[in-house]
């Protein structure tokens, strides 16, 4: 009988000890370190150089949004493509009217800091590895849906970067790594809005999410741009109040 039940045992106890890995809580780090971590997030957002390349992390959480809420409001997702001037497109099938069209039309934008958002609900709460395994997760189920090879090759290295620091770092190392992500996407999720804006200004993007929301809603495209800077700030004031923890 022993014998038998022994690799049971063995196997409820490895399932238990995963599942405190996952979703038990990790120390919080130094203040110093969630510091640091957001200064590096910015130094890689503020130069252009630098941002025409990391850009690329906010277009996939972009799109991400556009399909995530796709698919929740009934569309079939068809596909999602990333470009390599860090654009993007995710087309879906379905009514091209009515509230579905509009929430995935309105969450790309507003996907980045609202991710941003959430992780660092997350990291307050000392969830750091069950943040890294969750966004490798999503990031794994949308490498499914990309239909371009310059997307595919984007999102192997984005996910297999979580999928190595969150199986094989240290926790120091993964607190650093989630730290810096949280405060990129809440970061970085301020300034596409405003380029857009610019570009509009320079009679650039005329199909632009916020255009194609006017049209949809018959409200002014600069009220849908007023959103998008409201919710990216106002995620930007929270998420940063959570993680230094004021």
């Amino acid at each position: 009988m022993q014998s038998l039940s022994a690799p049971a045992s063995v196997a409820a106890s490895s399932l238990t000890d995963l599942w405190d890995r996952v979703f038990g809580t990790q120390p919080a780090p130094e203040q110093w370190l969630v510091v640091v971590t957001g200064v590096v997030a910015l130094a890689v957002i503020l130069p252009h150089r630098l941002w025409v390349i990391s850009r690329n992390a906010i277009t996939i959480a972009h799109e991400g949004g556009h399909g995530l809420v796709a698919l929740l409001s009934g569309r079939k997702l068809e596909g999602i493509r990333l470009h390599s001037d860090t654009s993007g497109l995710t087309v879906s099938r379905g009514k091209p009217h009515g509230i579905g069209m509009i929430l995935t039309a309105a969450a790309g934008y507003t996907a980045p800091p609202l991710l941003g958002l959430g992780g660092a609900w997350l990291l307050a709460a000392h969830h750091i590895t069950a943040l890294l395994w969750l966004a490798t997760a999503l990031l794994l189920v949308m490498l499914v849906m990309i239909r371009n090879a310059y997307g595919a090759v984007t999102m192997i290295i984005t996910g297999g970067a979580f999928l190595l620091i969150s199986w094989l770092a240290n926790p120091d190392v993964q607190a650093a790594f989630a730290y810096v992500v949280v405060w990129f996407l809440l970061l970085g999720g301020v300034r596409p809005a405003f380029e857009l804006q610019a570009k509009r200004r320079r009679g650039g993007a005329p199909d632009s999410d916020a255009d194609q929301l006017s049209r949809l809603t018959h409200v002014p495209a600069a009220l849908w741009f007023f959103l998008f800077h409201a919710v990216s700030i106002a995620s930007l004031l929270g998420g940063g109040r959570w993680l230094l923890g004021w």
